[in-house]
């Protein structure tokens, strides 16, 4: 008797698993009820509050090479060794080093005795300007404007790339990305030309004097050429005095400087599937920030929501069928070495990945999924994601945007990043405005509720 119902239950048991597997909803089924664990445990029992005030305000900033980067690898490593995971290992990574140096300073000359002082940062891996920098300023709003300007109008002064991103665009990221291109080969551009250095209008939509930073690039045979960005009102201003007077000078000193490559880690915990443990799906964030700020969205919050994904997993007795990867790559900001080391090492020894999963959009409020796999397994993905509902977390749109997940493309099946409301990252995104208290932790808990069920349900089901 006692065997038969057990027998019974079973049945029923995988009766309801087969149907959630194919996008049924059964309001009492045992996924819906794994996923409502996992959503509870996340927003009451979380560590995600006292790890986000370690990292930002013990450990601060984290730019790739410094000292307090080398001080969150062995944070992050001794968290997943107290979460006991299977195997907590580093994987080495050669990174380059940047320094900012003194503080930079820039003024706007008239020409008439006036001296305005304009809010300007470095760009992440530019030179200096060897002293003061003084020169005219050429105004560009678009390549289209770079490319049929004579190069006598332009050599020896500074190019100021003052294209905007499009308010009027619904998503901020997409502004944001459709702007990036002048911040990172503005200098190339400005330099073919013969231009003395590159100002950049600061990518955010917020009318503020804060600077943002971000990663810019040289090329081979090009002159290396310093580059700044402008606050938005220091960009405004210096546009509107070149109304009054083309011919005013700029000032710009800097006392950035590129380093010697040095040896870091990317840190790696697993859990290891029953079923397939030859079968790999990664959760993941950059350990790596810029130097100004706290590095608190970007991306403090995507290391502490890959942290609790562990956690989550470890306290609620999930066991996956598929291997479960927790990894904290370093040097996103500047060249994404660690996710570039970590898919060639999987590349080399043959992995399976079913599904790459990266959180790096602000840790604000999740509404889903950016999705980037073959159109087959999209509709795996999104019955997936059905269970998110309930949380307005079950958006599925294409073009991931997951920086250190991208190498796994052809390599993994899906790459899946973390979607958050992205209105309030950007008046904040590299910038020293990027601190503790412009995150709510219960945000930051639901995204990683949200990746942890992701995770779940693809080691459970397959793709």
């Amino acid at each position: 008797m006692k065997f038969r119902y057990w027998f019974c239950i079973s049945v029923v048991l995988f009766f309801c698993k087969s149907l959630s597997a194919q996008g049924h909803s059964i309001d009492k089924d045992p996924d819906s009820i794994i996923v409502r664990h996992i959503f509870e445990e996340s927003l009451s029992g979380t560590e995600i509050p006292e790890h986000l005030y370690y990292l930002t305000k013990k450990i601060g900033h984290r730019i790739s090479g410094s000292a307090q980067a080398e001080r969150a690898v062995k944070w992050i490593e001794h968290q997943l060794r107290a979460l006991e995971a299977d195997t907590v290992y580093l994987q080495p990574v050669k990174i380059p080093v940047w320094t900012r140096g003194a503080k930079e300073r820039a003024f706007i000359q008239t020409g008439n005795g006036n001296v305005q002082t304009v809010s300007v940062l470095a760009l992440g891996g530019s030179v200096s300007t060897q002293g003061a920098l003084s020169a005219e300023v050429v105004e560009i709003r678009s390549w289209e404007e770079l490319n049929e300007m004579p190069e006598e109008k332009i050599k020896g002064k500074f190019v100021f790339y003052n294209r905007a991103m499009d308010a009027s665009m619904p998503d901020p990221f997409d502004a944001y990305l459709e702007a990036v291109d002048q911040r990172s080969i503005g200098a190339i551009e400005a330099a073919r030309k013969g231009a003395v250095g590159a100002l950049v209008r600061s990518l955010t939509l917020a009318k503020d004097n804060s600077p943002h930073t971000g990663a810019m690039q040289y090329a081979e045979n090009v002159r290396k050429v310093p580059a700044a960005a402008l606050s938005t009102l220091g960009a405004d201003a210096l546009s509107k005095a070149l109304k009054e007077n083309p011919t005013l000078k700029f000032s710009l000193e800097m006392h950035c400087s590129p380093q010697p490559d040095v040896l870091s880690h990317n840190v790696i915990a697993e859990i290891k599937g029953n079923y397939y443990p030859e079968e790999f799906i990664t959760i993941g964030a950059h350990t790596d920030t810029w130097d100004v700020g706290e590095g608190a969205s970007d991306d403090a919050s995507g290391i502490v929501q890959t942290i609790e994904a562990l956690r989550l997993f470890k306290t609620l007795n999930l066991v996956p069928k598929r291997s479960i990867r927790f990894i904290f790559y370093m040097n996103e900001e500047s060249g994404a070495h660690g996710g570039k080391e970590y898919a060639s090492e999987a590349r080399k020894k043959g992995e399976i990945h079913l599904a790459s999963i990266e959180s790096d959009a602000g840790g604000f409020q999740p509404v889903g999924f950016r999705f980037d796999g073959a159109p087959e397994t999209i509709q795996q993905v999104q019955k997936y994601s059905s269970f998110l509902s309930l949380y307005g977390i079950d958006g599925i749109k294409e073009n991931q945007r997951g920086v250190d997940i991208a190498p796994m493309k052809g390599a993994s099946e899906v790459l899946l990043s973390l979607d958050c409301e992205s209105h309030r990252l950007f008046d904040i995104h590299h910038s020293a405005l990027d601190t503790l208290d412009k995150l709510n932790f219960r945000e930051v808990s639901l995204g990683a509720a949200a990746m942890t069920t992701m995770a779940y349900l693809i080691s459970e089901y397959g793709l």
